[in-house]
């Protein structure tokens, strides 16, 4: 069992940064890989940045490029998503992902790949 928990959201102006945190609770310890997703009313959820399992890969939506950087701190079993240059579009509620996987490598990116989720927050950015 997988317990996913974020935090960090909040309403900021354009071009400020923020730090979302999601502290990621394991019952078995398996290979995990983690992805941050948004979602904005009546649209699906849609990929924002992702772990492979063994942290060795990492891939960016392209909106998010060079703007958003995923990271983790093991020792506090807890996955960071820095959104810096933050735009109104940026607006959704994000949600972290967990997928148990033994293909160390691979990044998944489709909402349906992914078996656990948190409770998502919220993330307003103002013109």
């Amino acid at each position: 069992q997988v317990q996913l928990v974020e935090s960090g959201g909040g309403l900021v102006q354009a071009g400020d940064s923020l730090t979302l945190s999601c502290e990621v609770s394991l019952s078995v310890f398996l290979p995990y890989a983690v992805g941050w997703f948004r979602q904005t009313p009546g649209k699906d959820r849609e990929f924002v940045a992702g772990f492979s399992a063994n942290v060795a890969r990492t891939t960016y939506a392209d909106d998010v490029k060079d703007r958003f950087t995923i990271s983790r701190d093991s020792a506090k079993f807890t996955v960071y998503l820095q959104m810096n240059s933050l735009k109104p579009e940026d607006t959704a509620v994000y949600y972290c992902g967990a997928k148990q996987s033994w293909d160390l490598y691979n990044v998944y990116q489709e909402r349906t790949d992914y078996e656990y989720w948190g409770q998502g927050t919220q993330v307003t950015v103002s013109s």
